[in-house]
């Protein structure tokens, strides 16, 4: 008769917190041809300020290829209708095993180059790259 007026509740366990994780999907970006060279800030290669770039960063006295920054031609970023904006981290490949790797867009080219990329380097590392078939890619950012 207790059991019927007082039914049982059954012990609970205590209950540990699920971890749910999330499936994150990865867009694959697309990945561009491009011709890349190399150009320092000197005014014969950039405009009077060669070391102020289009983001209006700043370059040092020291820099080098080291440092990672690229410029892009106008047909890729995105102010003219490009997929790639100032800052973004992009991924080089087929140039040299030693300049191969992620680059920070921080610069422009001049309106008359398209699928172009310029890699920032100093006069004192006497680079001459001119090389065509050159792969890029944005880098997703996590």
């Amino acid at each position: 008769m207790r059991e019927f007026l007082f039914p049982r509740v059954a012990a609970r366990r205590p209950t540990t917190a699920r971890v749910v994780k999330k499936k994150t999907l990865l867009t694959r970006s697309l990945t561009y041809t491009v011709t890349a060279t190399v150009y320092e800030a000197v005014a014969g290669q950039t405009d009077a300020e060669p070391f102020v770039t289009a983001d209006n960063s700043r370059i040092k006295p020291h820099y080098g290829t080291k440092k990672r920054w690229m410029a892009l031609s106008r047909d890729l970023l995105k102010p003219w209708g490009g997929k790639f904006a100032f800052g973004d981290k992009v991924r080089v490949r087929g140039l040299s095993p030693k300049l191969d790797g992620v680059y920070t867009v921080h610069d422009t080219m001049n309106r008359r180059h398209h699928h172009c990329m310029d890699i920032l380097a100093h006069p004192s590392e006497k680079l001459d790259i001119f090389t065509k078939g050159v792969k890029i890619q944005k880098v997703a950012a996590l």
